[in-house]
């Protein structure tokens, strides 16, 4: 049989019962579209935690008071009401090599008023340096200096949330710099706004107020404490966060007079490991979506095995009389495998753009940016392919190895 016998063959096979092609043809559809569309929400899940965890800081390193425990991905954070952390760390770190910059912090929350409004907020006392190392960009006016750190200016920098929640959903970013906020019982002037980068499980930073980290421990800390609650650093590199990271850790031992690592006042949280540790995670979670998806391509093949084992039984006669006027074991394999896999490629074909059309869908939602990548598209075909091969093969061998004779007198 030439190429072209074989496609007319199947054509007109699967138009003898377009009703049973169809529903046939819809198992692999779903179980196609159900793969793609549940691999580009896990893709689109994985981008959002990576793209949310990389927002907070640039080469990323973050060092917290108290012994490490665990949380979340498998990263150790602080114990957070230890007081171990000083600025006189902050000027020894700032001279380890391949460090680009380095912040104090004190955080806490408090309540923040205007007239007629409040908000309970993290009030955020940073240094100059905290701007670049947490990637903070500015709507409108400026950021904190160090000038004003030093002489314990009352200045603030908010947050768009805090701009929304004080003064209203109208009020701009230029509406909001010179109004006088409450922050406990003192005043601040407000010079900046940030732009917006949406919140996250590390923190929502539009929901935070800025001011001079001086001006913070002198007002907030009470009782002379000068203890930081976090010092930022901002490697000079991606590749040199290990390197930043264990010189720190030896530098702050030696300063704390501590010789047992295990005995350490202060953990310190890679950035670096974070985003791997979370890709990690996300990326089983594709693979387990992709993997109950796969289910429904299984029973799409199910329903292709039924249907060819039905349509051999149905043309027994058909299959005798090609078989008595030459027709080869291989003739027969080869029709009704074509069979099959014309029907998966159908499937196949509608399942991609139904699975296309499901994530673009998703994305319009605002839950997750669905990622449809070329590699679940090849994956998915593939499957498809190899299930029409897998599961018409028997059908095609019970109908290739049918006696003639008696396949000519079946009724």
């Amino acid at each position: 049989m030439t190429t072209s016998d074989i496609i007319e063959e199947t054509r007109i096979a699967l138009s003898a019962n377009k009703v049973r092609s169809g529903l046939t043809v819809l198992g692999i559809v779903i179980g196609i579209a159900s793969v793609i569309a549940l691999v580009a929400v896990g893709q689109g899940a994985q981008n959002s935690v990576q793209a949310s965890i990389e927002s907070i800081g640039s080469n990323l390193i973050v060092v917290m008071p108290g012994a490490a425990r665990q949380f979340g991905f498998g990263a150790s954070e602080g114990r957070g009401t230890a007081r171990s952390l000083t600025n006189g760390d902050v000027a020894a770190i700032s001279g380890v090599a391949n460090v680009a910059a380095v912040s104090g912090e004190y955080d806490r929350n408090y309540q923040v008023s205007v007239a007629g409004a409040n908000t309970n907020t993290s009030v955020d006392g940073v240094s100059a340096s905290y701007q670049s190392i947490r990637n903070i960009q500015m709507d409108a006016g400026s950021f904190i200096t160090d000038t004003q750190s030093r002489s314990l200016a009352r200045v603030a920098v908010i947050g768009p949330t805090v701009v929304t929640d004080l003064f209203g959903d109208t009020a701009t970013a230029q509406n909001a710099i010179g109004q006088r906020v409450r922050i406990g019982d003192l005043l601040f002037t407000v010079i900046g706004v940030t732009e917006p980068k949406g919140g996250s499980g590390f923190g929502n930073q539009d929901d935070t107020v800025y001011v001079p980290l001086g001006t913070a421990l002198q007002y907030f800390a009470g009782n002379g404490n000068q203890y930081l609650s976090v010092i930022d650093i901002q490697a000079a590199s991606q590749a040199a966060m290990t390197q930043v990271q264990n010189d720190v850790t030896a530098l702050l031992l030696a300063r704390h007079g501590i010789s047992d690592p295990a005995k350490a006042d202060f953990s310190i949280l890679n950035q670096a490991d974070i985003v791997s540790a979370a890709s990690s995670v996300t990326s089983t979670f594709t693979i387990l979506l992709a993997a109950i998806a796969g289910i429904s391509l299984v029973v799409g093949g199910i329903g292709i095995m039924n249907m060819m084992l039905t349509t051999v039984t149905e043309r027994m006669r058909e299959i005798g009389l090609r078989k008595a006027i030459g027709a080869t074991r291989k003739d027969i394999n080869v029709q009704f495998i074509s069979e099959a896999i014309a029907l998966t490629f159908l499937g196949g074909g509608a399942g991609i753009v139904l699975g296309w059309m499901i994530s673009y869908v998703v994305t319009l939602t605002g839950l997750v940016k669905a990622q449809v990548t070329i590699s679940s598209v090849l994956l998915a075909f593939g499957v498809s392919t190899a299930i029409g091969v897998v599961f018409g093969w028997y059908p095609a061998r019970r109908a290739a190895n049918l006696n003639p004779i008696d396949a000519l007198r079946y009724e």
